[in-house]
């Protein structure tokens, strides 16, 4: 059963949203606080206890801490719990982005909306706590995988014209800086998110994002092809060609082709 703490100072709110959590059969104790500090606190309370929470729901406008302030203390937290912000503003969802939410709710919350983030939670704790079986000896180290391992799928608030749309980091195929924003490329469009590629390069390494070119962070899983022409490297990604700086042209030879795969690193993987 998932634990899960919402802080709210609006009464009527946090009791409606603790209703809504009751609904499903997967969530368990549901703690409340009236505002930031007593959040602190009962997540305290529960960690000295043994029991911490699955979630963490928080309105972001409160008294003596705000959702931001409570989310980035979190962050610094060993284990941090997954903060959900609950809010009836909509201008607060590149802030939520850079703390790293799992998600951003307004009010007035949707059951079917909440339904889903619910699920969300319970996969990422089921996630977390899947264990390999113990063996008796490590087996022997395999070749180098083509891409990262993935990481757990991260949901990107986009403002698209004034809507607030909910994007999933994992249908990203590539990201373009442009200006002060950086422009989302995906399967069914792109849309601009406002922060700096670079930011973006750090945070989504794990998630087998690499930079190519200043100006480019491509997504390994979505390369087709490595171009080589006139010593020049370029990457085919989803049926879009991006040029590679010369400064990142060996690392994403090592990242694309392993030892195993015969092919000498300094060769070309495909003729442009």
């Amino acid at each position: 059963m998932l634990r899960i703490l919402v802080a709210d100072d609006e009464p009527h709110a946090r009791d409606e949203l603790v209703y809504l959590l009751g609904l499903h059969q997967g969530v368990g104790p549901v703690e409340c606080a009236a505002d930031g500090p007593a959040a602190l606190l009962a997540l305290d309370r529960a960690l000295a206890h043994g029991h911490p929470v699955d979630a963490v729901f928080l309105d972001i406008r409160m008294p003596g801490l705000d959702g931001l302030e409570v989310a980035r203390v979190l962050s610094r937290f060993a284990e941090p719990p997954p903060v959900v912000f609950v809010t009836a503003y909509d201008d607060f969802a590149v802030p939520a982005f850079e703390v790293r939410a799992l998600d951003y709710l307004l009010k007035p919350v949707r059951a079917e909306r909440l339904a889903e983030t619910v699920r969300r939670i319970a996969e990422r704790r089921t996630s977390a706590g899947a264990s390999p079986e113990p063996a008796p000896a490590p087996p022997p180290a395999p070749p180098a995988p083509r891409t990262q391992p993935p990481a757990a799928d991260e949901t990107i608030p986009v403002e698209i014209s004034g809507v607030t749309r909910f994007v999933q980091r994992s249908e990203v195929r590539h990201v373009e800086a442009c200006g002060d924003y950086v422009r989302l490329h995906l399967a069914s469009g792109s849309c601009l998110l406002r922060a700096p590629l670079s930011s973006l390069e750090d945070q989504w390494q794990d998630a087998g994002f690499v930079r190519v070119h200043r100006r480019y962070l491509v997504a390994t899983g979505h390369i087709e092809e490595l171009l080589a022409d006139s010593g020049r490297l370029s990457v085919r990604v989803a049926g879009t060609v991006l040029p590679v700086s010369r400064r990142s042209s060996r690392r994403l030879r090592e990242l694309m082709l392993p030892p195993a795969s015969g092919l000498p690193r300094g060769g070309r993987a495909a003729h442009g």
